[in-house]
């Protein structure tokens, strides 16, 4: 990921996005609520978000126009946890700013400001949220990780796991996420080539299992039948009400820009209570789907996910699809979701969305080639989406909810 950035270029960005809502957009009133909405304006590049807040996702209207709490950067990634939301700085390298916020009186307010490194992997566990650095140098090969206490909002410990020694090939095992399973974090993995995402094994899918207490490292399990777990950045595991692990694989490896893997992308579990892959559960979804690969998911409950999906012409390492889908992990179904705007007019769709968890009910940003952006409400039971909430004034990158 490489992202170019000046303060210059800031500077003059932000002035003409602030010209550009002043001249050109109507102002719309604040929305008091608590669903969270995260937007990057649109007038220009270089800028940084905007949270806005909602009281619904179903109606309405909301803009960046006189609106919202601007961000102290360009490249922001959310998590929400223990009631908090927490927005964290990309840094690409350098230590980067996470501030927390809780919602009092439908509107956001800030609890803290504080540096820490640039992480690439981050997840909550217990009261924690789980961070992790990770190198991309056989020659330092010490990837760093922080809990950060979300009561006291302070990093409570720290230390290193040697990500080479994890892969045992020469290759580093750089974590896609992190994800608790009772009192241990599993970290799915795939193996990297120094100081790049190449690989000569694309056959394989690992888990790093963590003792959670101490952070380590309790086993490794590995799966044959499919390539790595996740993607960058991008979670691959879900754990279900009867505590079972499901895990999904793209099928991305590359190496010398071309895809390398001979396996499916499919999805695989490890059943409650045990640290092997289930060798009698599989489910092809290359097969289900007729040649699609699975990019992202959504766990909204009751086995069912939101999944998106590229086409074999679409797939890419780092392509989120905008084919939209249920899938069922346990019947091993597939239903292509409707009511959706057509492909050609979807200029993008975020992958850090919202959910009660009601088994069914998911909620989806939906940024067109019209340059309109929309809030849309996925029905698992039906298959179909609802359009909701409209979003004035730049592109959505995330939807959360805070009580």
């Amino acid at each position: 990921m490489k992202i170019k950035f000046t303060l210059a270029a800031a500077v003059v960005a932000v002035a003409l996005a602030s010209c550009a809502k002043k001249e050109n957009s109507e102002a719309v009133p604040e929305d008091p609520g608590n669903f969270i909405v995260t937007v990057t304006p649109t007038a220009s590049t270089g800028v940084a978000d905007y949270l806005l807040t909602a009281s619904s996702l179903d109606t309405g209207r909301i803009s960046t126009a006189g609106n919202g709490v601007e961000q102290d950067g360009t490249y922001r990634y959310y998590v929400t946890h223990n009631n908090k939301f927490f927005s964290m700085l990309y840094g690409q390298g350098n230590p980067g700013a996470v501030t927390a916020y809780n919602i009092v009186d439908g509107k956001l307010n800030k609890l803290t400001n504080f540096q820490t490194e640039t992480v690439q992997a981050f997840a909550p566990v217990n009261d924690d949220l789980l961070l992790f650095k990770i190198s991309r140098n056989v020659a330092t090969p010490n990837s760093l990780w922080y809990k950060v206490n979300t009561n006291s909002l302070l990093i409570t410990s720290e230390g290193s796991t040697n990500t080479l020694e994890l892969t045992g090939t020469g290759e580093l095992a750089h974590f896609s996420w992190l994800k608790q399973v009772g009192d241990k974090v599993y970290a799915p993995y795939f193996s990297i080539i120094d100081r790049t995402f190449a690989t000569n094994h694309p056959n394989n899918a690992w888990i790093a299992v963590f003792n959670y207490a101490d952070m380590s490292l309790n086993k490794i399990i590995t799966d044959d039948r499919t390539s790595f777990i996740g993607r960058y950045f991008t979670d691959g595991l879900a754990v279900t009400e009867n505590n079972d692990v499901y895990a999904f694989s793209s099928s991305v490896a590359v190496k010398d820009g071309t895809f390398n893997s001979t396996k499916p992308s499919a999805i695989t579990r490890i059943k409650a209570g045990t640290t092997e892959f289930d060798q009698s559960y599989f489910f092809n979804f290359e097969e289900a789907t007729g040649g699609m690969n699975i990019t992202n998911w959504l766990y909204v409950g009751n086995n069912t996910f939101i999944v998106n999906a590229t086409t074999k012409t679409e797939k890419g390492a780092y392509t989120v699809g905008s084919n939209v889908g249920i899938v069922n992990v346990v019947d091993k179904t597939y239903k292509p979701v409707t009511g959706l705007p057509a492909k050609a007019t979807i200029a993008g769709l975020t992958t850090n969305n919202y959910t009660p968890k009601d088994g069914k009910t998911a909620y989806v940003g939906v940024n067109l080639t019209d340059a309109s952006s929309w809030v849309y409400k996925i029905d698992a039971s039906t298959a179909t989406a609802t359009k909701g909430l409209k979003v004035e004034g730049g592109v959505i990158t995330a939807i959360q909810h805070l009580d």
